[in-house]
């Protein structure tokens, strides 16, 4: 009776749950039409009861946008056309509204994971920077008319900026030339000269012949549920089954007409005409018998671009039987001649426009579909032109690296005069004016230029996505999108199997650089320092190995967390934001700093993710460039005394996952007056020296 119960309970419980995540679907299934509606009239007007958002069709995927049946535009995703990855590694997808104009109408941000933009930007920057690519003209910017008109990057996310403006402008862009709204080729004309066979399979398979099948479950939706109900057909009943084809091309027209009817309908045409194949099977008539009357065709017309173009019947010849193999069985077929004053290119993708009606009880009822066609390439000749060729946007990354060539040539040689400090610190290290203007002027370089005025500061964020990368699938372009951080980082990565994670902490990083600035003015205003007791300090080193190590395992599960835990670095808010953001970051940022104007660099020392992260790899270091002697830690311990951020170890040896290479130390050991060592041998010298003086002046061999 027991288990009987459970298992009653159990029951009940998985039904309950079941319920439940079904109630938690339906809404976001049901709304889902509902939302798209509001977004639609959020950037073409209200109101949004009378917006028709149509499913996502074509290549590439767009929806189209109608009211009361008109075509008012499209609606596409970058995530869907343009795959915009950012710095997070994840998709950043943004709704891009074009009209049949090619002019963008909005845009509108549905998700992102940009860590600049996660917590350091407000809403309200990334909505206005989003909105102000309203109103560009896509078929201007494609003759150079209007290459202008975008909206300034987000002050503190250029690059991030960029990966939205050319996730953007590529989806508007893809969707205007397929759908004929902007030409997107160069000097593309019909393949006349070459032919071969190929059976309708072949045809259809290359994407020769159109089609597109309507059941009469969506044409009673489009028209009205009682369409056909007495009738008792099913749903699953074809309503009408379209094929669409241009018959120019003899590997397309021969196939489909024979030699016979092909040469005789090529005859006829003028230059510049063109030859469209149309056929349908179902229970709807695309032809129709009005058009015996008026001599034109009512339910099917032709759009490309802006330009609509009837079908006339002094342009129709029927068409008894298709000569391709393998052909269905077609209840009705025609090829329909297009005049060349119509203006129509074949060679440029077009849609055929079926409307569809019905006289239910009086009233009248109509809906229309829609089937896309875009002539393949095998049955075009020419290439690109070298005007159309230029005016195809490069990568996102090249425009990057070729918009910063000044700042991208700054860095480089800041990085040769860096690793000529380290090739040459002994010697640097010897002449003590010398080396504090150097040590002093490049932390300076480092925090005004490189830092704040560059935006340049590495973070832990990097280290997250590249990790991310290795897992999802890496790709280069992705971490390219920024000259300077990608050369910066090739730099450091370099600089660990050569001098250890010191070389970016110590010298590149400008936060570091300001909290070693902070304190060298509190030292000058004579403010107390607080020596760590080395036990404590030790102790408190593994914090920051804690962080990074709870950053990237929660980075496995979420990376949007993972970013928003990262604000555990002040880099954002005292780098690259200048402090100008929301309070409680400026604050955490602030007390850190008055922290380090007690303790240098209290930061670097306890809370780094990124120096952990770095410190990891640099174990591999390949050579051991700061000297010791003996003597260090055993008769002397001036070195660690002195040490900045006590990364030297009572017993002497410098603990290379704490030291920044400021190179005091090494300033310390050549300095003949302060260490013990040196100090000894220069007595020794100097009372050898004056043995021999004393033993020149008596007159005796010394």
């Amino acid at each position: 009776m027991l288990d009987g119960k459970l298992t009653r309970r159990l029951r009940l419980a998985l039904g309950v749950i079941i319920t439940a995540l079904a109630l938690a679907a339906l809404p976001a299934a049901a709304d889902q039409a509902s939302d798209l509606r509001h977004v639609a009239a959020g950037l073409f007007g209200p109101p949004a009861q009378d917006m028709e958002v149509g499913p996502a069709t074509g290549n590439p995927p767009a929806r189209e946008l109608r009211r009361n049946g008109r075509l008012i535009g499209y609606l596409a995703s970058t995530a869907e056309v343009a795959h915009s990855v950012g710095y997070s590694g994840k998709l950043i997808d943004i709704l891009v509204a074009i009209d049949p104009e090619a002019k963008i109408v909005g845009a509108h941000l549905v998700s992102q994971s940009e860590p600049i933009l996660t917590l350091g930007i407000g809403e309200g920057d990334i909505a206005t920077y989003v909105a102000g690519f309203a109103g560009y003209d896509l078929a201007k910017a494609v003759t150079k008319q209007g290459a202008n008109g975008l909206p300034d990057a987000i002050s503190g996310a250029t690059v991030s900026s960029g990966v939205i403006r050319d996730g953007i402008i590529r989806t508007a862009r893809a969707v205007a030339v397929s759908r004929g709204l902007i030409a997107g080729g160069g000097e593309r004309k019909l393949d006349m000269g070459q032919f071969t066979p190929r059976d309708w399979p072949r045809l259809a398979a290359s994407g020769a012949i159109a089609h597109r099948s309507i059941s009469l479950g969506e044409a009673r939706k489009a028209l009205s549920p009682e369409l056909y109900r007495t009738a008792g057909a099913p749903d699953s009943e074809t309503y009408i089954e379209l094929y669409l084809a241009v018959l120019n091309p003899p590997g397309i027209g021969q196939n489909l007409l024979g030699q016979r009817d092909y040469n005789a309908l090529m005859s006829g045409l003028s230059a510049g005409d063109t030859a469209l194949f149309i056929a349908a099977n179902g229970l709807y008539s695309f032809k129709g018998t009005q058009w015996r009357k008026t001599g034109r065709f009512e339910r099917i017309e032709i759009i490309q671009a802006n330009r609509t173009i009837t079908l006339n019947g002094a342009g129709y010849r029927n068409v008894g039987e298709v000569a391709a193999a393998d052909a269905p069985s077609l209840r009705e077929a025609g090829r329909f001649i297009i005049p060349a004053a119509a203006g129509f290119d074949p060679a440029r993708p077009f849609r055929l426009s079926l409307l569809a009606s019905s006289d239910i009880d009086g009233a009248g009822l109509a809906a229309t579909f829609y089937v896309d066609y875009a002539l393949p390439d095998a049955f075009l000749t020419g290439k690109l032109g070298e005007a159309e060729a230029a005016r195809q946007p490069p990568a996102l990354w090249q425009q990057n690296w070729r918009n910063r060539v000044p700042a991208i040539v700054f860095v480089s040689l800041l990085l040769v005069v860096l690793a000529t400090v380290l090739v040459f610190q002994d010697w640097l290290a010897q002449h003590y004016r010398f080396y504090r203007w150097t040590r002093i002027g490049f932390l300076g370089v480092t925090l005004v230029v490189l830092g704040w005025g560059l935006g340049a500061q590495l973070s832990v964020v990097h280290v997250i996505a590249f990790a991310q990368a290795l897992r999802t699938g890496f790709e280069w372009e992705n971490f390219l999108l920024d000259p300077l951080i990608f050369i910066l980082w090739s730099f450091v990565a370099i600089a660990l199997l050569f001098w250890g994670r010191g070389v970016f902490c110590g010298w590149l990083c400008p936060f570091g650089a300001l909290q070693e600035l902070i304190n060298e003015a509190a030292r000058a205003l004579r403010i107390r320092q607080i020596a760590v007791p080395f036990a404590l300090h030790e102790r408190l080193w593994p914090i920051k190995y804690v962080i990074f190590l709870g950053l990237f395992a929660l980075s496995l599960q979420s990376i949007s967390k993972a970013f928003v835990v990262a604000e555990v670095e002040p880099f954002k808010t005292a780098i690259t934001l200048h402090f100008w953001r929301a309070w409680p970051f400026v604050a955490y940022a602030a007390v850190l700093l008055v922290a380090g104007l007690f303790i240098e660099r209290f930061y670097c020392r306890y809370l780094c993710p990124l120096g952990a992260a770095l410190a990891i790899p640099a174990r591999l270091r390949m050579f051991e460039w700061l000297k010791r002697r003996p003597q260090c830690g055993t008769e002397c311990r001036i070195c660690a005394s002195r040490c900045t951020v006590q990364a030297i170890h009572p017993d002497g040896h410098i603990n290379p996952n704490e030291c920044i290479h400021c190179l005091n130390c090494q300033m310390l050991y050549y300095d003949p007056t302060t260490c013990p060592p040196l100090k000894a041998r220069t007595q020794r010298r100097a009372a050898h020296h004056a043995a021999v003086v004393r033993a020149s002046q008596e007159g005796q061999e010394p």
